[in-house]
């Protein structure tokens, strides 16, 4: 007679657990939170006949789906379509499949019915597809922030435990092995009988930096808007993290997770098995520790070559008035341009594609040369800035052109196609923007009727999204410098794209500000502390962006505002208004009828916060997204805006003392403990 067999008791308690969580996760309709649509509609059949096929595979796919995501594509330009689904990490495959059921049909039949981009969030899962490719990158916008509307006797140290525990289970999430559920939970007592719980997870086709990047800048917005709440979440299309003073996660599965065994060496003996253990866990560590120096030593040369590279184009762009050779330049240039070889375009090929400079194709006269629309052979519309040859300060801009946007990569950034050093030219070749720049239609009477209100809305979070992207989330830390509305391209759809790094600014490690005695920009839109003093840092950009709202809503120029019997800037105008309660006497007269009041008086809110005096008190690029994202976060009170510096533009100054004058609707909901 057979003895049955015996389980561990690990693994006992791991089916059983199993078990209860199956049995116990009812499959009612999930709870539905948020979705989203953006503008574009589609009318064409293809595109829909796409979609569906799409939505059934994800719905499909979601049956026998171990991790809980799955993306796919269906169809070819221009119909083509991509989409995925993303099921919170601690629940079966069951709840997942049925929410991912619930997603595909309720997105199309009950909340975006002809949008081409639409996300739907529930509690227990979140689909979204796009007609652009979206797989692998981190994005946090559109975003949906909920918060508890309990406030919370906070003790002393509860903001140290929060961070504390958000900080674990995010190092735990973005580090979690390629294919697997890049999801964390963990708890900690912050009282004697209270704890707190916190959820992370990120989809797991991000890299464990882009992770713990979306994690984070997740966590700065819950610093926002549930400060002293006792719960919060915020939700990006790439990550969520959730924080509560009640069970917010499936503790069950998480801890029958976390007691599932690993595979145990076989052997015939106990000792045996000890031994290769042992002998096993000493070769890893000897292996890991030659892994790693290799991995240090390589990355310290790395970073060696990194530091002579950029002194070399540091001292080519940092030289205060000083004259710059022509034929040192070029040699310079050069060898610098070469290592970015995939960027070098021929001559003939540029000569071609703008039919040789002819007038017909000029676009217009920078302040370091003409710029050309271009065709290639290909049918690939190009717009060629062509330096001119006496311009020292055109070789400096070339030279950061290169250097800093084909380093960049982002949707709401220009981007550089290539450049050319052939025979004395110096020409860099970006993506046409077939809609020109903003300020040809913003400060235009006819050509403004064109930007009604979602459109300037769209623009200016589109510029926020960019500059954010310069300042924290880019490998480099860049200071644009001379941010303006004719430095903001539009392309077919009116989607902004910041351009002319000219006179941006790179700081490295900690750096976050520097002086100088070079100022450069544009009056009207500098910082009071970089006209008066050369100290620039992010807080400089956050000011001109601040200008810049305040023209997108006005439709008026503050270069060029002024009150001929108050004799005010459009800042001050702005301020009086706003402090007298009429901040919609600012708005543009022709964003009546399509404006939405309190949108409108947001921004004006938030256009003040920036381009308060103190850059202390001017919040940062990721606040600002935040705040432009929400609908009922509290928003700080600013106070008097900085003086008007001046109504002219500056090229360029040599001495501190001389000067030469020459764009998601999100709604925010209270949510209450289930």
């Amino acid at each position: 007679m057979n003895s049955p067999i015996k389980l561990p008791n690990t693994i006992l308690l791991y089916l059983l657990t199993l078990c209860i969580i199956t049995k116990a996760q009812n499959l009612n309709n999930p709870n539905y939170l948020h979705h989203f649509c953006d503008n574009t509609t589609t009318s064409t059949t293809t595109y829909k006949d796409n979609l569906n096929t799409l939505l059934s595979s994800l719905a499909s796919n979601a049956t026998s789906n171990s991790i809980g995501f799955f993306n796919a594509s269906a169809g070819l330009e221009p119909d083509d379509v991509y989409g995925l689904f993303f099921c919170r990490g601690d629940l079966s495959t069951d709840v997942c499949q049925n929410c991912v059921a619930n997603a595909t049909s309720d997105i199309v039949q009950r909340h975006c019915p002809t949008q081409r981009v639409a996300l739907i969030w529930y509690d227990e899962c979140f689909l979204r597809y796009s007609n652009k490719i979206m797989f692998s990158t981190m994005e946090r916008d559109p975003n949906y922030t909920l918060w508890n509307e309990k406030n919370l006797a906070v003790p002393t140290d509860f903001n140290r435990i929060l961070v504390d525990t958000i900080g674990t289970a995010v190092y735990r999430a973005a580090n979690m092995p390629a294919g697997a559920k890049k999801f964390a939970a963990t708890k900690a007592n912050y009282t004697t009988d209270d704890n707190l719980y916190v959820l992370v997870q990120c989809t797991p086709d991000l890299s464990s930096r882009d992770c713990h990047q979306c994690l984070l800048a997740a966590y700065s917005g819950l610093e926002i808007c549930c400060n002293e709440k006792q719960g919060g979440r915020i939700m990006f299309p790439s990550c969520l993290v959730n924080f509560e003073m009640y069970i917010n996660y499936n503790e069950t599965y998480v801890e029958a997770a976390a007691l599932a065994p690993s595979p145990v060496p076989q052997g015939d003996k106990r000792s045996s098995k000890k031994i290769w253990i042992v002998i096993g866990a000493t070769l890893s560590t000897i292996v890991g520790v030659l892994l790693f120096s290799s991995f240090a030593y390589t990355m310290w040369r790395r970073k060696k070559r990194e530091e002579i590279r950029n002194s070399q184009v540091i001292q080519l762009l940092d030289m205060e008035g000083r004259t710059i050779e022509d034929d040192y330049s070029n040699e310079i240039m050069y060898g610098e341009v070469k290592s970015h070889d995939s960027l070098l375009i021929q001559l003939d090929i540029v000569l071609k594609a703008t039919n040789q400079y002819s007038n017909e194709n000029k676009l217009g006269q920078g302040g370091f040369g003409p710029v050309y629309k271009g065709v290639m052979e290909d049918g690939k519309e190009i717009a060629v800035k062509r330096l001119s040859r006496t311009s020292g300060q055109g070789l400096r801009e070339f030279m950061n052109e290169v250097n800093l946007i084909a380093r960049l990569q982002h949707r709401n950034l220009v981007k550089l196609l290539g450049c050319c050093l052939e025979k004395n030219e110096k020409l860099l070749v970006y993506e046409y923007m077939p809609n020109k720049s903003l300020d040809v239609y913003l400060f235009d009477s006819t050509m403004r009727v064109q930007l009604d209100w979602q459109r300037r809305l769209s623009i200016i979070n589109g510029i926020a999204r960019g500059l954010l992207y310069l300042h924290e989330d880019s490998r480099l830390r860049i200071i644009h410098r001379d941010l303006k509305a004719s430095n903001i391209l539009l392309d077919y759809e009116t989607n902004p794209k910041i351009s002319d790094f000219g006179m941006a600014r790179i700081f490295s490690g900690n750096h976050s500000e520097a002086n100088t005695n070079r100022i450069v920009g544009t009056y009207g839109y500098m910082a009071p502390e970089y006209a008066m003093e050369g100290l620039s840092s992010v807080k400089s950009d956050v000011f001109s962006f601040g200008v810049l709202m305040l023209e997108i809503i006005s439709g008026k120029r503050n270069g060029g505002f002024h009150l001929s019997e108050e004799g005010k800037s459009l800042l001050n105008f702005a301020w009086k208004l706003w402090s007298e309660g009429k901040g919609l006497e600012l708005m543009d007269s022709l964003l009546e009828k399509s404006s939405v009041a309190t949108e409108v008086l947001k921004c004006i809110h938030i256009g003040l916060l920036c381009v308060q005096e103190d850059p202390v008190d001017r919040p940062t690029m990721s606040s600002v997204v935040v705040m432009l994202a929400g609908d009922n976060l509290k928003i700080p009170i600013p106070s008097k805006p900085a003086f008007s510096v001046g109504r002219v533009v500056a090229e360029e100054t040599t001495s501190s003392n001389q000067r030469v004058c020459s764009v998601n609707e999100v709604t925010l909901s209270n949510v209450l403990p289930r």
